[in-house]
């Protein structure tokens, strides 16, 4: 049996679709909008009256198939939604199709540009009510002027064409809403690759244990109507329908669950405008199972991408972690009938998801500076970590971040005043690393300010931790003037503060030393003197001033490499914001609220 039509752009969509809805893949729903559409919507589709589309069936064989060859095959030319109820209840032992062939005509002023593309051997095996025990695509073949593609086998077991047509709304669900079904197991795709001017990709397999759907509370289609609605009038959209589109999304994101997905990767070769050799290779990538309410995370491994014979940029990993949409769904859910731009602002903390952080691990970096010619950026980052949790009204109250290992050349021509000192003493590139970590302790009211930390290997360590109290609920106020009179409460009840010297004292007296003509050892006792001076003067007499002012004496003189400074306020709930702006005018104030106590060991 051979079929052959002749349609425009959307026929297209429809056709491409009908392929897709057999590998239970998102496909473009636009195709069953065209002769199934309930919203009554007024939107215009935009026509493409020069592209054309002839599809070419030569033969399908349906073995013991409850539906002839002529509704199938009016089915891979994109009339699903009008055979939808049969195909969702299909029966058949087999149905194959050797063959299906698409030509693709684009007339541009008068210029025709051609395009096939082949689908190979489909095949549905012990198909009953619905379910295909077995779905394979042999392969997948695009010819153009411009590009070729050969993609290999695509199989899945136990695919639902009643449940993925049931969540697209092309046949009504037994309970829209209700509960999870597998759509389809052990999904799997060969990969493949793709040729064009200047660049050649191959392309990894694919593989998906399991995706399970659910029937929507509003069809898939009249959200994508309703979405090209809103498009189209941007500059003054209809508030009920934004209403309407937000409670869809609510139910989406609710509407999903999968097992792992793991590709295999990809390698680009080709070449840029200046004939450079481009490289850009994925050694795999994993996308964490999906559940309902929450976007998963997705880990990228083994990125290298390189221009010419020098600049590269590598990556061992990257890591974006899970998000939880359930803020994000119930603040949809609880949107009114008609959405404006006011609620839009009122809420807009509850529409900011639950984010879990990223990472990143072995950065590598060597390019051109392109705002200083000749000269090259080198540069590399053992690992960074970016860990968030514990949401009040969108803002984190856990946080923590910290970076290991960032390595860097320190350009001689710099202007930055910083790098400028420690290249005048001899630093020539750096390794250093961070750490911020917080919390919100709501049973105390306080903020714990577990760890600020810098460290520079071979230079210096400087940690800092404390406690920060009066950190009311009101701190993570959705109200500007609520949160603002919160953080003006603050008090600080405590400060540690730790310093290590892992060499940056040597570094610094070997400078001053070598500009004096004196040996550095004779002048360590005279600055180390002159800090406890320093210290003792600035503390006015206070109690704690003799023992502070030894222990940087010992500290200084490299008597102790760790210096440990701790301030405990002496009053709850500790040093507030009227406290620090009365000590910008007399510092000396503060001596009398607090306790310090300093060791160096």
């Amino acid at each position: 049996m051979t079929t052959t039509t002749t349609f425009g752009r959307r026929g297209l969509a429809a056709l491409a679709a009908a392929f897709l809805v057999s590998v239970a893949l998102p496909a473009d729903p636009a195709l069953a909008a065209k002769v199934k559409d309930k919203s009554g919507s007024h939107a215009t589709q935009q026509q493409a009256p020069d592209v054309s589309v002839e599809v070419a069936i030569p033969t399908i064989d349906a073995v013991d198939s409850s539906m002839d060859e002529a509704a199938l095959a009016d089915i891979l030319k994109g009339n699903i939604a009008g055979h939808a109820e049969a195909l969702a209840a299909l029966d058949a032992t087999s149905i194959t199709v050797p063959s299906i062939v698409l030509s693709v005509r684009a007339v541009t002023d008068g210029e025709a540009e051609d395009t096939t593309v082949t689908f190979s051997d489909l095949v549905l095996s012990d198909v009953a009510n619905g379910v295909a025990g077995s779905f394979s695509l042999g392969g997948v073949a695009l010819d153009s002027k411009d590009a070729t593609l050969s993609y290999g086998t695509l199989a899945a077991s136990d695919l639902n064409i009643g449940g993925l047509l049931g969540f697209y709304g092309l046949v009504a669900a037994a309970e829209p809403g209700g509960g999870l079904q597998t759509i389809y197991t052990d999904f799997t795709a060969d990969g493949g690759t793709v040729e064009a001017e200047d660049v050649s990709c191959t392309i990894g397999g694919v593989s998906v244990g399991e995706f399970k759907a659910r029937p929507l509370k509003n069809s898939l289609l009249d959200m994508i109507v309703l979405a090209q609605t809103l498009e189209e009038t941007q500059d003054t959209p209809d508030p009920v329908l934004v209403g309407k589109l937000l409670r869809m999304y609510a139910d989406l994101f609710t509407a999903f669950e999968s097992s792992e997905a793991n590709f295999d990767g990809f390698s680009c070769d080709g070449t840029d405008e200046e004939d450079r050799p481009i490289v850009v290779a994925v050694d795999s990538m994993t996308v964490n199972g999906m559940t309902p309410g929450t976007y998963p995370g997705i880990s990228v491994d083994g990125v290298d991408i390189s221009v010419g014979d020098e600049d590269t940029i590598a990556l061992d990993n990257f890591t974006f972690k899970p998000m939880d949409l359930t803020s994000v769904i119930a603040t949809l859910e609880g949107a009114p009938d008609a959405v404006d731009q006011a609620w839009l602002d009122a809420n807009a903390r509850g529409l900011i998801p639950g984010m879990e952080g990223l990472s990143l691990s072995g950065l590598n970096i060597d390019v051109p500076d392109p705002e200083a010619p000749g000269t090259r950026i080198k540069a590399s980052v053992g690992a960074f970590d970016l860990t968030l949790g514990d949401y009040r009204n969108g803002i984190p109250t856990t946080v923590d971040t910290s970076a290991a290992n960032i390595v860097a050349d320190l350009p001689a021509d710099t202007e930055d005043e910083q790098l400028k000192q420690l290249i005048a003493l001899g630093v020539t590139s750096i390794d250093a690393g961070f750490r911020i970590a917080a919390s919100w302790d709501e049973a105390a009211q306080a903020i714990d300010l577990e760890e600020v930390s810098v460290t520079g290997a071979d230079l210096a360590t400087v940690v800092l931790a404390g406690k920060i109290t009066n950190a009311t609920e009101d701190l993570f106020a959705t109200d500007p003037d609520t949160a603002l009179m919160a953080s003006m409460g603050l008090a600080v009840k405590s400060l540690n503060l730790d310093v290590t010297d892992e060499g940056l004292s040597d570094i610094i007296l070997k400078a001053v030393a070598a500009e004096q003509g004196s040996d550095p050892a004779a002048m360590r006792p005279v600055f180390a003197g002159l800090a406890e001076g320093t210290v003792v003067g600035m503390m006015a007499g206070a109690a704690d001033a003799a023992k502070l002012g030894k222990a940087v004496n010992s500290f200084v003189s490299g008597a102790a490499r760790t210096l440990n400074i701790s301030i405990e306020a002496k009053e709850d709930p500790g040093i507030g914001v009227a406290d620090f702006m009365a000590a910008e005018e007399d510092p000396t104030l503060l001596l009398g609220k607090v306790t310090i106590d300093a060791t160096a060991k």
